[in-house]
């Protein structure tokens, strides 16, 4: 008979740990649950289980694989609801030329986070969230980052865009020790979705401890006479813009033995935080997801949805689709876009998204849309 001594004595992969949870945590997190009636979800608007829940045969056709209890967010000192629509814009000014400058104070700090429920993470942060804020500005302004390093190492922010070597936040160009400052300049351009992460070395490990974020810049519709239209209506205050349902989604994982392998995955790093609490859709208006892969340590990640499919910009830098109409794409390290779709044809209802690598999914990247009716 194979002994639970011999089991011990295999080294055990993170595939083998899926069906005990998150052990290798310190912490048996994640639990299989026998229905979806047993699963409570907690809505945006409360803490009263998600009525569609029961029944839903997504959860249960997933293996109901969630987390079991709740993250104490107001501890983590961000709300992964509110994470989804909070945009940082900055400061603005003039130039003397009469163009803006947009101004943004970003500090490191080191911060112990919870990534799911009794599982703590030692992280490195940028303003004391991860991932950091998530910026906005507009095609052609100036930009001004103001980074102070209150944290323990090294760190330095590395902007995908167009800039000067010296703005590039490498060793040598804008990597800072603690206690010190350094302001990066450069101009808003392209527009498009974009990331920023710390590229102090060992490059991995400053990453994947939670020092990166979202950066969006919208296209300027007098640049773009052409698609005036689709310009405006990414871009942030117009009237268009404020016809679409817009969220910044970051896709995270954790290594919380630092073996160089994730035991935990999420979108907004709170494991099956968008399972627990849906995200609410109103089903007539269409939705833009900006989207990015932060995850270190795998290679691949993907968006898949639910009964619906989207438009695909590949890095936001186009205002015609990459993709029409596919409901999965993939994203390697680093890769972002946007996505555009509609419930405007469907039921109400809750509709899944989530990674389609299975592993991922069941380690906390499953989330769902609640899709409601307007209230007249």
């Amino acid at each position: 008979m194979f002994e639970i001594s011999d089991w011990l004595r295999t080294r055990l992969s993170r595939r083998m740990v899926l069906g005990a949870g998150l052990a290798a945590a310190g912490g048996s997190a994640v639990a299989a649950v026998g229905s979806a009636q047993e699963v409570s979800q907690a809505g945006y608007g409360g803490g009263k289980p998600h009525q569609g829940m029961a029944g839903s045969g997504h959860a249960s056709s997933h293996g109901a694989m969630m987390t079991v209890g709740d993250v104490d967010e107001a501890r983590n000192g961000f709300d992964t609801a509110k994470m989804l629509t909070e945009w940082e814009t900055g400061t603005v000014s003039r130039l003397p030329d009469g163009r803006v400058l947009r101004t943004f104070q970003i500090d490191a700090v080191d911060k112990e986070i919870e990534i799911a429920p009794g599982v703590m993470f030692p992280a490195w942060t940028y303003n004391g969230r991860v991932p950091g804020p998530a910026l906005r500005a507009t095609e052609g302004e100036r930009l001004r980052i103001v980074f102070r390093n209150f944290g323990s190492h090294p760190h330095s922010i590395h902007f995908h865009g167009i800039h000067s070597a010296r703005m590039d936040g490498i060793p040598g160009a804008g990597v800072i020790d603690p206690g010190d400052e350094f302001v990066y300049e450069f101009d808003a351009k392209p527009f498009g979705c974009h990331f920023y992460h710390c590229h102090a070395l060992p490059l991995k490990r400053h990453i994947h401890k939670g020092l990166y974020g979202l950066f969006v810049v919208d296209p300027d519709p007098v640049r773009h006479p052409e698609h005036a239209d689709v310009a405006r209506s990414r871009l942030l205050g117009t009237p268009e813009n404020a016809e679409w349902q817009e969220f910044a989604m970051v896709m995270n994982a954790f290594d919380t033995n630092f073996d160089d392998e994730n035991e935990v995955y999420a979108v907004n790093t709170v494991a099956h935080t968008y399972m627990k609490r849906p995200i609410p859709i109103l089903r007539d208006k269409p939705v833009r997801v900006y989207l990015v892969n932060a995850v270190e340590f795998d290679p691949i990640n993907s968006f898949h949805l639910h009964g619906n499919f989207y438009d695909y910009f590949d890095h936001g830098t186009t205002l015609t689709p990459t993709l029409r109409t596919v409901d999965t794409i993939t994203q390697c390290q680093a890769q972002r876009g946007i996505l555009e779709f509609s419930f405007k044809e469907h039921e109400p209802g809750l509709y899944m998204f989530h990674a389609h690598q299975s592993e991922f999914a069941e380690l906390g990247w499953m989330s769902f849309f609640d899709v409601k009716e307007a209230v007249a």
